[in-house]
């Protein structure tokens, strides 16, 4: 079954809801450019894309290419390419500082604590956060308030220190994304037929089954208050304070679910 014929059920209000996005990206271009795009190439990301070239915006688009990804998320980055003839800028973690992260903490260091994991994803998506977004005054994000607990007070605006991030599918339902990109023939990565809704770097993503809420496949040894990698943790780009022991040891990880077809 594909994530089209499974999700795709717009809301009544969707055309409502698709304009208000339109007119989003229209006053952003006007008033806080030059403006990127940060994609995770996940379905989100692919609508947010393609409402930019729809609406003629000038924005360019970047990656965080952790070192982990899927190598199917990675494809996107060519078929986004080719399809709106729009260059994707990539940026990597620091070669140095990761290599020395993982001597010193192991592979799996990510399932060891907290504090580790978080570091991992400080090095290989936050500090290349930093670079990606030096000099723009907007930046454009696929948050959706349905997203999770922890984004459900997403803004369709959130100004930040040095600039502010847009996110115009704040109020789209998980519904709504798949509606749009099943009318607009949007490439999306297969992973998404695979019942992983939410993908991320590899060894920190699994399948979910159906009723799950859909992160749940993020960070999944980890408390619901801990899954964040710390890209949208707070409207200030501040980190959040997170409870201790908010992990489980690596022996009692639950293992990633196998999927009836």
């Amino acid at each position: 079954m594909s994530a089209i014929s499974l999700y795709a059920k717009p809301s009544s209000n969707f055309a409502q809801k698709l304009t208000t996005s339109k007119a989003l990206l229209q006053s952003a271009a006007k008033h806080y450019s030059p403006l990127t795009q940060a994609s995770s190439l996940g379905a989100e990301d692919m609508v947010v894309t393609h409402l930019l070239q729809e609406a003629g915006i000038d924005s360019s688009i970047f990656v965080l290419d952790t070192g982990m990804l899927h190598a199917e998320t990675l494809a996107l980055i060519g078929r986004i390419e080719e399809r709106y003839a729009r260059k994707v800028d990539v940026y990597h973690p620091l070669e140095t500082v990761a290599s020395a992260f993982v001597q010193a903490n192991g592979s799996e260091a990510m399932y060891k604590s907290l504090e580790l994991r978080k570091e991992c994803c400080h090095i290989r998506k936050m500090e290349p956060l930093e670079r990606a977004l030096a000099g723009k005054n907007g930046w454009f994000t696929g948050l959706r308030r349905e997203q999770s607990s922890a984004r459900a007070e997403v803004h369709d605006i959130e100004p930040q220190a040095q600039r502010v991030k847009i996110n115009p599918l704040a109020d789209w339902s998980w519904g709504d994304v798949w509606h749009f990109i099943a009318v607009n023939d949007i490439p999306y990565n297969p992973l998404h037929d695979q019942f992983f809704p939410s993908v991320g770097c590899a060894p920190c993503t699994r399948a979910v089954t159906l009723g799950e809420d859909f992160r749940s496949g993020r960070w999944w040894w980890e408390q619901e208050s801990a899954k964040e990698c710390g890209l949208h943790v707070a409207a200030d780009g501040t980190h959040e304070a997170q409870e201790p022991a908010a992990f489980e040891p690596l022996s009692s990880i639950i293992p990633i679910r196998e999927i009836p077809a």
